[in-house]
């Protein structure tokens, strides 16, 4: 809209150069004829016998009649107005101060580009107004910058729409709300800076991270009140207790019979028990064990926690709560200790005797006979003796003797294995002796020691066979050579004790450790010769360079391209990027960025690193030119900031391209389109307007007629001879011809000539180029074509024809024979109205008659003098003023008397004036 608002403006700029035409009066002397009245007097038959019966008469009579005048006209020329200058045909306005951008459309009066003002154009439009003279008023918002050509809204960061009146969307910020937001968890962006405004309970730059513990809220600003171990949430900070805790703030227990998350589950304890609200244990009552405390405590123990011992007798079982002794029958006393039958007896009534070996046994049950035996002894009459391992009372105590030695059933005394000697045979032989009590002697080389049991050698570490006496086989080391030698890389493992001897380039215990940087050879004692590198080999010493080095010492860096160790890798960089030799990490040239230099900088970025901010660019592409930091300038604008139009005749991407419109056309200083000049049509202006049509685009049709131009620029109608106008509908005015109506007709004796071709149509009686001769005699009439029939020397009129009888004839061709009367009277042929009148049977007749009547005819002969002197009085008063007008459109003549069919203009001469 606003670029159409533009080039309107040029448009009333291109009429303005059309219409600086100047019209001027100017004054000719021309000779002119004209119709000049006369009292003419002729003489009538009446009865007026004093005048012997003829009467005067008068009437107004015009003849042609020439004179000289000064004419006035007022016609249009070729000429500038004041304050223009003429540039071929068209008149062009003249500004003092040179337009710097616009054009000049009036005197001193510049018509601005838009973007621009001032009186010469040079001032740019101040904050706030834009287009042409910077008249109209901006109607961005929230502080965006105005388009100082059409207006558009430039919106600050964070705002959008057509006047920059709405935020950004959800989710967007930025300039022109096309960077989208990063934040999590609900969080909104703001819509300037894009900077996370976290949801409550969220905090962190990306509103990622939870509430720290112990906080909750809106950023986190809230403290738990949480008790307990308990946690709060982080948005609503409400408690999360843990097992065994209830409450607003987890400071309550879970109630009697309640446990664990929630207090959600139920206690199974049994027989009293207790349930631990946290975890939902049991505590149980004395007596009583299980998770549940579902089971008593278990034979021999009581009391709580089962964590007493029952002191029960006689297989007597104690109470599970409080430790009381339930004796068997046959038994009595607090522990059961005392039998009810006699020593020997059992049985109901003690009436039987025991069948226990009296020797091994101690008792024997009251009621059943079972017998207990002696300490040594066993089976069903205790005449069995301990089993291997055990001895003392029911052989129920395990024996403590080592090494596999045996003990006495009863005492417990030990018999120590070949070997083995001491009381619990856990002493070994002396070294050199094996056997039973240790009295044999060993054959063992190289400080092999022999088995005190029975004498087999056990070789020392590095050593085998029966004796002792061969070396371990290669790879294997220590006793018995039972160990793999570990040494790495070919080195040699010492049979002993499995030391490695390491071979050039390694070290360490087991020689898998190359040398220390620097160093190389056996054992490390060589020195490296290397600049740039990792060491050498701990072998050959050949240096191992660097990533990004090369050569026999490494002081070469990588050939460009190359990088990492043995320059082997190629480098990816693009754009015009270099690759670290060391890495291949790449150094973006300016304006790139990325892993391999792919991408240009961000939006509003620029240079190296893309580390510089763009400048404010208007109208652009973007930002800015992501290498140089340039503005980018759409087609039709320049300048550092792209503020500015292109110059005239300049348009297209850098104002680079050259304007093709011709004929005083302007070119679209975007896309070269032209604005044609009114008048012409086409690409480049270079038409004309087809015939019938003029103006702005040819979109007027013209409205001339008989054949007249029509001019492309106004409309003008350019009139051919003979035609005048405003549409040249009106023919030149009486006395004047040909092209503008400037020639003056020639034509005498008050012909009219041709209005296109000055020819002159004499008037009836008049011949000749300027009709300036009469009818020669004997002709008369238009042409002078018609020839006289007047007789007897008569001359005829040579416009009407009338004949004028010579004395003595009469009568229409003077054929007739005339009265001495009638001779008397000449006037008689002067008007043709007299006719032929026959006279009366004679003079003396005729007298008598006129004398009878006179009276009558004296009366009317008064009336009719009183009438002829009131016509004489209105009669117009003729007078000649010399200055003429003729209003038409392109003539005017002044004056009171008017040619014949032209319009009366008495006013003023109108002053010269610019159309």
């Amino acid at each position: 809209m606003s670029l159409v608002l533009f080039f309107s403006h040029l448009r009333v700029a291109s009429f303005a150069k059309v219409l600086s035409k100047c019209s001027e009066w100017i004054s000719v002397t021309v000779q002119e004829s004209y119709a000049h009245p006369f009292d003419q007097i002729y003489y009538t038959r009446c009865t007026d016998i004093l005048n012997w019966f003829k009467c005067t008469r008068h009437r107004i009579s015009y003849k042609t009649a020439y004179r000289r005048g000064v004419r006035t006209m007022y016609r249009r020329r070729s000429q500038c107005c004041p304050g223009y200058f003429e540039s071929g045909d068209l008149c062009v306005p003249l500004c003092t101060e040179e337009c710097a951008h616009g054009r000049c459309v009036s005197p001193d009066t510049c018509q601005c580009e838009p973007g621009w003002g001032g009186l010469d154009c040079s001032s740019g439009c101040e904050s706030g107004y834009w287009g042409p003279h910077c008249s109209n008023r901006c109607q961005c918002q929230n502080g965006a910058l105005c388009n100082p050509i059409t207006g558009a809204c430039v919106c600050s960061d964070g705002y959008q729409g057509w006047r920059c009146e709405d935020q950004c969307e959800p989710s967007y910020y930025g300039k022109g709300c096309q960077l989208q937001c990063q934040c999590l968890n609900g969080a909104t962006c703001h819509h300037e800076t894009g900077e996370c405004i976290c949801a409550p309970g969220y905090t962190g730059a990306f509103c990622g991270d939870r509430c720290p513990s112990g906080s909750h809220g809106p950023q986190c600003e809230q403290r738990c009140p949480c008790q307990n171990g308990g946690t709060c949430h982080h948005i609503t900070g409400e408690c999360s207790c843990p097992a065994g805790w209830t409450g607003s703030v987890c400071a309550q227990p879970c109630p009697f019979g309640k446990y664990g998350i929630n207090c959600s589950k139920e206690c199974s304890c049994r027989n009293g028990g207790l349930c631990d609200h946290i975890s939902g244990q049991c505590q149980c009552m004395a007596g009583y064990s299980g998770r549940r405390c579902q089971e008593e405590c278990p034979v021999g123990t009581y009391g709580p926690q089962c964590s007493l011992t029952c002191d029960c007798q006689n297989g007597a079982k104690c109470y599970h709560i409080n430790g009381a002794c339930l004796c068997d029958t046959g038994f009595k006393g607090p522990h059961c200790q005392d039998r009810f039958c006699p020593p020997g007896l059992y049985g109901l009534i003690c009436d039987k005797y025991c069948p226990c070996n009296a020797t091994n046994t101690i008792s024997c049950h009251p009621l059943s006979g079972e017998c207990s035996c002696a300490a040594g002894w066993s089976g069903l009459y205790c005449n069995e003796t301990c089993p291997p391992g055990y001895h003392g009372e029911d052989c129920r105590e395990p024996c403590q003797c080592a090494n596999g030695a045996d003990c006495h059933g009863v005492s417990g005394t030990c018999t120590c294995a070949p070997g083995f000697l001491g009381d619990d045979c856990s002493q070994t032989c002396s070294p050199g002796l094996y056997g039973i009590n240790c009295l044999s002697v060993c054959s063992c080389h190289n400080m092999a020691t022999c088995s005190p049991v029975d004498g087999s050698c056990i070789c020392r570490e590095g050593w085998q066979g029966v004796d002792c006496s061969i070396l371990c086989s290669s790879g294997t080391w220590g006793l018995g050579c039972n160990q793999t030698c570990l040494c790495a890389n070919g080195a040699a493992c010492d049979p002993m004790d499995g030391t490695c001897s390491c071979g050039p380039g390694w070290r360490e215990q087991h020689c898998d450790q190359p040398c220390l940087d620097g160093t190389y050879g056996l054992e490390c004692r060589e020195l490296c010769d290397c600049n740039h590198a990792d060491g050498c080999d701990p072998v050959s010493g050949h240096c191992r360079c660097l990533p990004g080095w090369t050569g026999i010492h490494c002081d070469s860096v990588c050939p460009q391209g190359f990088w990492g160790p043995n320059c082997s890798f190629t480098c990816s960089c693009q754009n015009g990027g270099s690759c670290s030799p060391e890495d291949g990490m790449c150094v973006c040239a300016p304006g790139y960025r990325g892993t391999s230099c792919k991408r240009i900088c961000s939006p509003g970025f620029y240079g190296h690193r893309c580390s510089q901010l763009c400048p404010q660019c208007v109208h652009s592409t973007g930002p800015c030119h992501h290498v140089t930091g340039h503005c980018e300038c759409l087609s039709g604008f320049f300048g550092p900031l792209c503020n500015q139009v292109c110059p005239s005749g300049r348009y297209g991407m850098g104002c680079a391209e050259v304007c093709r419109c011709t004929n005083n056309g302007t070119c679209n200083p975007i896309d070269g389109s032209c604005q044609c000049f009114p008048g012409w049509i086409g690409e480049d202006c270079s038409q004309v307007c087809p015939a019938g049509h003029w103006g702005p685009d040819c979109l007027n049709s013209c409205s001339c007629h008989n054949g007249a131009l029509c001019s492309v620029y106004d409309g003008e109608c350019r009139c051919g001879p003979g035609w005048t106008g405003l549409y040249c509908t009106q023919r030149c005015p009486s006395g004047f011809y040909g092209r503008d109506c400037a020639e003056v007709c020639r034509c005498q004796n008050g012909a009219d000539c041709d209005h296109m071709t000055g020819q002159c149509a004499c008037r009836t009686g008049f011949i000749g180029s300027s009709c300036e001769q009469k009818c020669p005699p004997g002709t008369f009439g238009y042409g002078c074509q018609q020839l006289c029939e007047c007789m007897n020397n008569a001359t005829c009129d040579y416009v009407t024809g009338t004949c004028y009888c010579s004395p003595g004839y009469k009568g229409i061709r003077c054929d007739q024979a005339a009265l001495m009367m009638e001779e008397l009277n000449p006037y008689t042929k002067i008007s043709p109205a007299l006719g032929s009148e026959k006279q009366s049977a004679g003079a003396v007749m005729g007298i008598i008659f006129l004398l009878l009547i006179i009276m009558s005819i004296l009366s009317v002969f008064v009336w009719y003098r009183q009438r002829q002197r009131d016509k004489a009085q209105d009669m117009p008063s003729v007078s000649y003023t010399p200055a003429l007008r003729i209003t038409n459109t392109d003539y005017s003549l002044s004056g009171k008397k008017r040619p014949r069919n032209q319009q009366v203009d008495s006013s003023n001469p109108d002053p010269p004036r610019c159309h």
